[in-house]
């Protein structure tokens, strides 16, 4: 009998136990509906207004640009739409040269070696800006760390934001359960590339048509009625193999291009 009743505890366990985990699944976060005149904002911004989600008043463009709707509201076309790869406009990192600390918060050691292969890539351009891994946050310009749960629903993978006032963007998210199956370091030193190049301004090569590596339909954000500065000696079209493309394999390995390196070469 006291083998039965023992039983039927751990049986009861189970039952709550799956209640529970149905429960949290069903429970995933909501979006919020981005009204008209945001979206409108966007696109004159030169993003693309058909790929916006937002949640608690921030948004996330392109799959992973950040942006609140605070920072949205101060940015306009004449000094606020970011760098593009192989074009360039005024919202970028100043002061220069100088250093930006990087700091890894929390993250398994795998993310620490592939942030430092992220920098010497960056090092190695003898650009103005210099990458420097630190191991206080109370030094670092930009802080990697894991990202809050509900960007698994979102599809929403790792992001940053652009340049503000000058200093690169503070914040670079990674969402753990996607990342931490990723077994090519150099893969993973390839997203944070990306990501750190958008916190000093860069857009995604492929902006004037993400479909070059997302697949789908044609996708033509435009450049938002202000026009771009072309960077003398990169394609005007997509950059095949740039470490900015809009999307890409986490195990592929996209060290700099030459193009790329002229883009960096030229803006910093």
């Amino acid at each position: 009998m006291r083998r039965l009743m023992k039983l039927g505890v751990f049986a009861l366990a189970l039952v709550v136990l799956w209640a529970c985990q149905d429960s949290n699944e069903e429970q995933q976060p909501q979006l919020q509906e981005v009204p008209s005149d945001v979206l409108a904002k966007v696109a004159d911004l030169g993003f693309n207004a058909n790929e916006v989600k937002m949640y608690d008043d921030i948004l996330f463009i392109e799959g992973d640009i950040r942006i609140t709707l605070d920072q949205l509201e101060k940015m306009s076309p004449s000094n606020g739409l970011p760098v593009e790869e192989h074009y360039h406009t005024d919202n970028l990192v100043t002061g220069t040269p100088r250093t930006i600390n990087v700091y890894v918060r929390n993250m398994p050691t795998k993310y620490a070696q592939a942030t430092d292969i992220a920098i010497a890539r960056y090092n190695a351009e003898n650009l103005n800006l210099t990458f420097n891994r630190v191991t206080s946050s109370s030094q670092a310009d930009i802080t990697i760390r894991a990202s809050p749960w509900y960007y698994y629903w979102f599809g929403i993978l790792g992001s940053a934001g652009f340049p503000e006032n000058g200093d690169p963007y503070g914040t670079i998210l990674m969402t753990r359960g996607y990342y931490d199956n990723v077994s090519n370091i150099n893969g993973l030193a390839t997203t944070i590339a990306h990501e750190m190049g958008h916190c000093i301004g860069f857009r995604h090569t492929d902006y004037m048509d993400r479909s070059y590596s997302c697949g789908g339909t044609p996708d033509d954000e435009g450049d938002g009625g202000v026009g771009a500065n072309h960077i003398p000696g990169t394609p005007t079209g997509p950059s095949a193999n740039s470490w900015m493309l809009a999307c890409g394999s986490p195990e592929g390995d996209r060290p700099f291009t030459n193009d790329d390196k002229t883009a960096l070469g030229y803006v910093y």
